[in-house]
């Protein structure tokens, strides 16, 4: 159990089986009456945001969340096939369980996966992934770094702007928080 007051931005809770992150909170204290905290709470299965206020010395509980780490597989049949590095356990998760770190899976690739009462909630991906460029048109004569950008597309199918010297097989490090170009590799 947490005090409602003790809540800060990052921590995990649980409000009616449903596990929320803190996203921001402020403490207030009125001329009159008892201390209280507004929060910004962001489901962690909807990813939605809800606003509730608690009284300081209101109890929460804490999420109970299982984190463990896997290692992708393949992918087939709209199915992600991972298996856990501890227990070499295999199993698969669909396109909406993965969001948006599917476009950056590779082969190989260890991931962490975040799972409320056995239901995986997230899949944390690493930051920064180097993959190879597939496809995109090729760079002319006097293209320079700062000349502009082009779409690329990655051996993952992910699509990202790049500058205009990148050509086609050129390894990259993107940044899969924002999709976009660091360096070549």
């Amino acid at each position: 159990m947490i005090l409602a007051g003790d809540l800060r931005p990052g921590m995990k809770i649980e409000l009616d089986g449903v596990p929320f992150i803190v996203v921001d909170y402020q403490w207030v204290k009125p001329g009159k009456g008892g201390a209280f905290n507004r929060t910004k709470l962001r489901n962690m299965r909807t990813g939605s945001i809800a606003e509730r206020t608690f009284r300081t010395e209101e109890k929460v509980d804490s999420a109970n969340l299982e984190e463990r780490h896997a290692q992708f597989l393949y992918a087939g049949d709209d199915e992600y096939h991972f298996m856990d590095t501890d227990t070499y356990e295999q199993f698969f998760l669909t396109p909406a369980q993965l969001g948006s770190a599917r476009d950056y899976l590779k082969e190989e690739m260890v991931v962490t996966i975040m799972s409320h009462r056995g239901s995986p909630l997230t899949v944390e991906i690493p930051t920064f992934v180097e993959l190879v460029v597939a496809e995109t048109d090729p760079g002319l004569r006097g293209d320079t770094a700062s000349g502009g950008s082009k779409p690329a597309k990655l051996e993952t199918g992910a699509v990202i702007q790049v500058p205009l010297f990148i050509n086609t097989g050129d390894k990259l490090r993107v940044d899969t928080r924002t999709g976009s170009y660091i360096e070549r590799a």
